[in-house]
């Protein structure tokens, strides 16, 4: 049966939650890199994922979305998630990727129209769509680019635009998972991903970050979750996770907390070792 055709579309909504991992181990090369994780993920909110490296942030966002099996189970928007028809669930979920394999010469165009496969539109209406888009992440003119002659922070932000062209049919049923999306950014363009990110989640998306930078995450994030060997450590606000014992126990580094002086979130500071 399938499950996801029975299922009630008001239900989906009405819970709030988009996707919900339930109990998930893995254990690959010897280390335990999920131990029973939980976790729900909420519609309408920026969740921050963070830890030090090998704490297992981006292998959950792989578990999340079918790339890695795991045990467990993983339910989107209340069905679980190897129940949904694999075109339907490209229409809802789209990964940004640390890094894409992608090496034929597409102009950056093309690779935002890449996009709009799953929604089956036609023609001008998936250039209408990707220029939108590479509007928002100001690459409008890259678009007659050919992408391996890009740099690595052009790629990103070109693959961001197609994921968001290919999610700009999902409504209310939207789920966003960026890996890292501003490690190759400069400070302009790190800044500007973000606000893109903080408005799909105010538009209803749950959208899901993994990121390195504390700071950063306290500034757009609604959520941050603290990942450290598998289990999570710290679950709040921005004000609630980030507290110097916390940081100190899972980064191994003392820091001090202080605060944005106009917008009032915290801020951490390295304090001497």
């Amino acid at each position: 049966m399938n499950h996801l055709a029975t299922s009630n579309p008001q239900a989906l909504t009405d819970s709030g939650i988009a996707i919900e991992a339930v109990n998930l181990s893995l254990t690959l090369g010897g280390k335990k890199l999920l131990d029973e994780f939980s976790l729900q993920i909420k519609s309408g909110q920026l969740t921050a994922l963070l830890g030090p490296n090998g704490a297992g942030k981006s292998t959950l966002l792989k578990v999340l979305c079918g790339e890695v099996e795991a045990e467990g189970e993983v339910n989107v928007f209340a069905t679980p998630r190897q129940n949904w028809p694999t075109s339907e669930l490209a229409k809802r979920l789209g990964v940004l990727p640390q890094h894409s394999s992608l090496s034929f010469a597409f102009t950056a165009q093309e690779v935002v129209e890449l996009g709009a496969l799953p929604l089956q539109l036609p023609n001008a209406q998936t250039q209408k769509i990707a220029q939108e888009k590479m509007a928002m992440l100001g690459v409008t003119e890259l678009a007659p680019r050919l992408y391996p002659s890009m740099s690595g922070g052009e790629k990103q932000r070109v693959h961001f635009a197609r994921v968001l062209t290919q999610l700009s049919h999902a409504g209310e049923q939207c789920i966003l998972m960026l890996d890292e999306p501003t490690s190759a950014l400069d400070l302009a363009h790190q800044h500007n991903a973000l606000i893109v990110a903080k408005q799909m989640a105010a538009a209803g998306a749950a959208v899901i970050i993994v990121i390195h930078d504390l700071n950063l995450a306290a500034q757009y994030a609604d959520r941050l979750v603290i990942i450290n060997h598998g289990k999570i450590q710290a679950d709040g606000t921005p004000e609630q996770a980030l507290t110097a014992d916390t940081i100190q126990s899972v980064y191994g580094w003392p820091v001090c907390i202080t605060h944005h002086p106009i917008e009032g979130y915290p801020v951490v500071l390295p304090a001497t070792a």
